[in-house]
């Protein structure tokens, strides 16, 4: 790259905040913040929850607090484009917790493209859009989270308590009668707890593989309200037990079973069934 480092305009987030001891919050924070940002300094600082620090040391802060700072920081210079390597890696659980929150809501609300390197599962579910699996160096997959997720190349990327499948819905409708909310998932749809979301709002969701179960026939005398009809697609052996990728209205959804349930159901690839899902957790 040709361009000046300080040409660049890059906002850039270490793993630890580094951020100057001599200088309070509201200092550190408009160290080379850019003229075009001074009035959006009380926006930003409300956004990341900082009111309440800017008159502090950094020594007095959390974790957490650190990172929301040097965040900050990083957009008061206007840059561009935000890139944030593994800034929860040094925090403990707690901290993380703390902060994911106004990831999230920065991810919704700043009109900037964020570059966020993470080896953290929980915080691509919960932050990304899109997602670009690296190994080697190489460029593994890239494209939107729910078909990454889902596909053959992410898969082996996954603890085995950890495999499951992501989902964009829409709110479909509330239950009249019990506190279930309907998302649409194609021409089909999925019964969740009651969420407080206007109709046709987007939802992404993840359901875990070893609570899909497979069925070549409903039953109309059953606890599971959620029944889909799936193709399948491929399956294979994983530590003793059998993988099957299913399409459901034309996205991904991931099942495990046991060799003997493939056996017993003739599990094959193209074959038409029932996946009834017994649980299902809200992401974003």
């Amino acid at each position: 790259m040709s361009l000046a480092p300080e040409k660049r305009r890059i906002g850039y987030v270490f793993q630890d905040a580094r951020l100057f001891p001599h200088y309070k919050v509201r200092g550190n924070l408009r160290y080379g913040m850019a003229k075009s940002m001074a009035g959006q300094f009380d926006k930003l600082v409300a956004l990341l929850g900082i009111e309440a620090l800017l008159d502090r040391l950094p020594g007095s802060l959390s974790g957490g607090e650190k990172q929301r700072v040097a965040i900050g920081r990083a957009l008061l210079t206007a840059p561009e484009l935000l890139l944030l390597d593994e800034p929860l890696a040094s925090l403990d659980i707690p901290r993380k917790r703390e902060l994911l929150p106004y990831l999230q809501r920065l991810a919704r609300e700043i009109n900037i493209p964020m570059l966020y390197v993470s080896h953290s599962l929980d915080e691509i579910l919960h932050l990304a859009d899109k997602v670009l699996v690296l190994e080697g160096g190489q460029v593994k997959a890239f494209g939107n989270l729910e078909e990454v997720w889902g596909s053959s190349v992410m898969h082996p990327w996954l603890p085995q308590d950890q495999q499951s499948s992501i989902l964009r819905v829409t709110v479909l409708e509330h239950h009249p009668h019990y506190a279930m909310t309907a998302l649409a998932l194609g021409d089909q749809h999925i019964w969740v707890n009651k969420l407080e979301k206007p109709l046709q709002s987007a939802v992404r969701i993840r359901i875990q593989a070893t609570d899909v179960s497979l069925v070549l026939q409903p039953s109309p005398h059953t606890s599971i309200r959620n029944v889909l009809h799936a193709k399948v697609l491929q399956c294979y052996d994983d530590n003793g037990q059998v993988e099957v990728q299913l399409d459901v209205s034309g996205r991904t959804l991931w099942a495990r079973i046991s060799p003997w349930a493939r056996d017993d159901l003739a599990v094959k690839p193209g074959q038409w069934l029932y996946a009834q899902v017994k649980s299902v957790s809200i992401t974003a």
